[in-house]
């Protein structure tokens, strides 16, 4: 056999390869990491929304208080 068509066989085999692990491993991974991404994605906005509500219940907190503070300095 000539050594070029030897080296086209073996390209061809390679290629055809590398587009069956694609389509049979990487592809569906793929769908499975979206998913995964998208769960990961909630639960992250549903933590930073509890970090929000609870930064603001705390600055109302400390606004009530510096509130309480100054009526009591006017009173004296």
């Amino acid at each position: 056999m000539d050594k070029y068509k030897v080296l086209t066989i073996v390209n061809f085999v390679v290629g055809s390869a590398a587009l069956s692990f694609q389509i049979g491993v990487l592809y569906p991974w793929h769908h499975q990491l979206d998913g995964d991404f998208k769960n990961l994605e909630k639960r992250h906005e549903s933590r930073l929304q509890l970090f929000h509500d609870r930064k603001w219940e705390k600055l109302n907190e400390i606004n009530t208080k510096l509130d309480q503070l100054l009526s009591s300095k006017e009173a004296e």
